[in-house]
């Protein structure tokens, strides 16, 4: 199928005049003559140097390459992914996993003379356990080419961010993604079994997926999800799937006040409620998408008959606070969930606008929303803050910022100091720097603050495991100065 492209094109002229020669012909003749895939076309290394982080929305309107990485690949097998790494070890060249580059903090963006790695030739559904309900998936596999092949089989992996038209398999696992289902399905690190991965010396290592639990030691499996392509690179991995759901059911009511929607919503978790959508609006956010002055709380619950109903009865009862909305509202969010087709005209008209998803316990959130929105409204040019809580669990939940600025001069250094201002308050209150879109570059320079001592721990596994700094330097505020 033809893939959604970025959020925006670089204007029609090519880049040959302006594209530098930043690879040896040395390496080019060694990676051809390894069989290896080479693109080296100015067009598709500018392409290369940029994901879906909004802040080089403008810079492309413009004609301005970000960056400029001095070669792509398109390995086709793990052995190829190896040769990849091996030459790169050799020729000093650090290199940068990429998928369908949907990530949003600039974890994809192949830094200036990197090999760009593009995966998406990795693309097999390499075998499905009808028993024990898995799928063993190559890295490259995009989302809806996955739900193809299972849904005439009767199963899901249930795993559908916003980004699912865009965004591959290897994705979801190097960021820690959620999809919009995940109170039912869970995250992906809840969903992954085993990993084949590929270490910065091209050895290639086989993790997990022997059993759905085992105590051999720390979960080596987990160690690799999330590293954004910075301890090695994720070539293939055991999903865990669900059978599809006989039953939905859906809800919608309105709450007079973020905190009473988000005591709602805890009350629901904590007696074991496991809606797969509970999303909870403010105002701003819900006259935007449903045309209502309330805080809207959206759900959905799907699954077996038998379990469905009971769920929906405990979402009912904890409501009673709240004004039942017509069940339209759940239908309405559905049509619109994936709709981001207003960021590039925003950025392209001088609009500065991002969103910021954080994480905190059910004890700190309602005060955290109220922090964070006055912190971001405190600065002179921004027009709108908005929030929505849009996973959750028994202990807290995920708060999804919305931000818009227009700045006079500055468009960088006001995205920026937004940024800055609503990360610092949530890690002073001790909440969590990512719950689902990563770290990658725009949150590099946070990371040691928010894992404080534990920092060196993640310094010491990446000199051991790419002692030569050549996997994704920057990114996770290792290896790389931080943007």
């Amino acid at each position: 199928m033809t893939r959604p492209s970025m959020p925006n094109e670089y204007p029609g002229e090519t880049f040959d005049a302006l594209a530098p020669d930043l690879v040896s012909d040395e390496l080019l003749d060694a990676l051809a003559g390894a069989g290896v895939e080479v693109l080296t076309d100015s067009r598709t290394r500018a392409d290369h140097g940029r994901d879906w982080w909004p802040l080089s929305i403008g810079q492309v309107a413009r004609g301005e390459v970000p960056h400029w990485p001095g070669v792509v690949v398109r390995p086709r097998t793990p052995a190829d992914v190896a040769t990849v790494l091996q030459l790169a070890a050799r020729h000093r060249r650090s290199v940068t996993a990429q998928g369908g580059r949907s990530g949003v903090v600039g974890g994809a963006v192949a830094i200036d003379g990197a090999i760009a790695m593009d995966l998406t030739a990795l693309n097999k559904i390499i075998g499905i356990d009808e028993v024990a309900g898995t799928v063993e998936v190559e890295a490259g596999v995009f989302g809806p080419d996955l739900e193809a092949v299972l849904r005439p089989l009767g199963w899901t992996v249930g795993h559908f961010p916003q980004s699912f038209e865009l965004a591959t398999v290897g994705g979801w696992l190097a960021c820690r993604g959620a999809g919009q289902y995940s109170n039912r399905y869970g995250k992906i690190e809840d969903i992954v079994r085993g990993l084949t991965v590929v270490l910065a010396s091209g050895a290639v290592v086989s993790l997990g997926g022997r059993a759905p639990r085992q105590a051999v030691g720390p979960d080596l499996v987990q160690l690799f999800v999330g590293c954004e392509g910075a301890l090695g690179v994720i070539t293939s991995a055991t999903l865990c799937l669900q059978r599809l759901p006989a039953r939905e059911q859906r809800a919608a009511y309105g709450f007079s006040s973020l905190s009473e929607g988000l005591e709602a919503c805890r009350r629901i978790m904590q007696r074991g409620a496991r809606p797969a959508v509970l999303r909870l609006y403010d105002v701003t956010e819900s006259k935007r998408i449903f045309e209502l002055e309330t805080n809207v709380l959206v759900v959905l619950d799907e699954g077996d008959e038998l379990l469905v109903g009971p769920q929906m009865e405990i979402v009912l009862a904890e409501c009673a606070a709240g004004t039942p909305l017509d069940v339209g509202c759940v239908q309405t969010w559905l049509d619109h969930r994936n709709d981001v087709g207003a960021l590039a005209p925003l950025w392209e008209h001088g609009v500065v606008v991002d969103t910021i998803e954080v994480a905190g316990s059910w004890s700190i959130l309602a005060l955290m929303e109220q922090r964070v929105c006055a912190a971001v409204r405190e600065l002179p040019e921004t027009l709108m803050v908005s929030v929505h809580q849009s996973h959750a669990y028994l202990d807290g939940a995920c708060l999804y910022f919305t931000f818009a600025g227009r700045p006079e001069h500055d468009a960088t250094a006001y995205y920026r100091q937004a940024w800055d201002v609503a990360t610092r308050t949530v890690l002073a209150m001790g909440g969590a720097l990512s719950h689902h879109h990563g770290v990658g570059r725009n949150r590099a320079r946070f990371v040691a603050e928010a894992l404080g001592s534990a920092f060196d721990v993640l310094v010491t596994l990446k000199v051991a495991l790419d002692p030569d700094n050549l996997l994704n330097p920057g990114v996770l505020g290792i290896g790389g100065d931080p943007w």
